[in-house]
């Protein structure tokens, strides 16, 4: 242990032998090390690497995988695959020894993608989604079927933290929230009431609870789970939040972005007096989000 001081203040001193007794007859005191603020750095004691083994959950560096390391393959929904590649780019920037392909849902794209895979290596397929979306997993299965490849498909990327801190970035960048610089948490809500859109049904909402309840967290707001096409419906859950008082509300989309039309659900929400967020989309937090499915379905793949 070291312990810092100013030169303005009383130096402390502590005893230290490493893994030695102290020499016998030595008063242990007089042994000490006294660190100041303003000493030179090679006078201070330097952190070294830590002892712990590497981990499952230890995030390979770049270049950690070897040549023939599984194809990543993002399943975009829907026929735009812009989101998509983009995200695809932020990932071969982090993850240069991944290589990384896209492909849309609606349409050959997807299929073609398949097609294209080198047959001596293994593919992870990635959906582009936050939570339970059928429709999304359906038509990758029907494409592997059509296509005759193999492939581990992984979990939807949420419910995850870096979702609600995604949330929270989108919400402030549409003047809806304010966040502290440093940890991302609020300083004072721009609205009293935030609804979270999702798609996918009922299953879906229920997996966005858990997304919302770390999101209201951050804004000391209520946050509710809505779905754009299913119960609850978001008309309900304003309803809901206005009754209980709340009354500048906001919509924060829970969706990567393909998955449902955001501008149409933006024309609803100003016609209803509401604020809207951007989707998720391209975000840091979404490519570390990738990863992480990615490096869990590897650890899967191992025998």
């Amino acid at each position: 242990m070291t312990i810092r001081r100013s030169r303005g203040g009383p130096s402390r001193e502590y005893r230290t032998f490493g893994d030695k007794d102290p020499p016998e007859g030595l008063d242990t005191p007089t042994i000490r090390q006294v660190i100041y603020d303003d000493q030179p750095p090679e006078t201070l004691p330097v952190r070294g690497r830590s002892p712990l083994p590497s981990g499952r959950h230890r995030r390979p560096a770049s270049g950690d995988l070897p040549p023939d390391a599984p194809v990543l393959v993002l399943a975009v929904p829907g026929d735009k695959p812009d989101v998509g590649e983009e995200i695809a780019s932020l990932t071969r920037v982090a993850r240069s020894d991944i290589d990384v392909r896209v492909g849309t849902l609606d349409g050959p794209s997807f299929a073609e993608v398949l097609g294209e895979l080198p047959g001596d290596r293994s593919t992870v397929v990635v959906p582009l989604v936050t939570g339970p979306h059928p429709q999304t997993y359906r038509e990758i299965r029907e494409a592997l079927a059509k296509t005759g490849a193999t492939a581990i498909v992984t979990d939807p990327l949420g419910p995850h933290p870096l979702l609600a801190e995604v949330m929270h970035v989108r919400l402030s960048d549409a003047g809806l929230a304010r966040a502290d610089r440093i940890r991302q948490f609020s300083i004072g809500a721009a609205v009293d009431g935030v609804i979270v859109a999702t798609t996918g049904g009922g299953e879906a909402v229920r997996a966005a609870d858990m997304t919302a309840v770390l999101l209201a967290a951050r804004l000391a707001v209520p946050v509710i789970a809505a779905s754009v096409a299913g119960r609850p419906a978001i008309d309900d859950v304003v309803t809901s939040l206005r009754e209980s008082g709340a009354e500048r509300l906001a919509v924060a989309p829970y969706v990567i972005g393909p998955e449902m039309d955001c501008d149409d659900l933006a024309k609803l929400a100003t016609e209803a007096g509401l604020g809207c967020a951007d989707p998720l989309g391209a975000h840091s937090s979404i490519v570390r989000l990738v990863n992480l499915r990615y490096e869990v379905a590897l650890d899967e793949e191992q025998p």
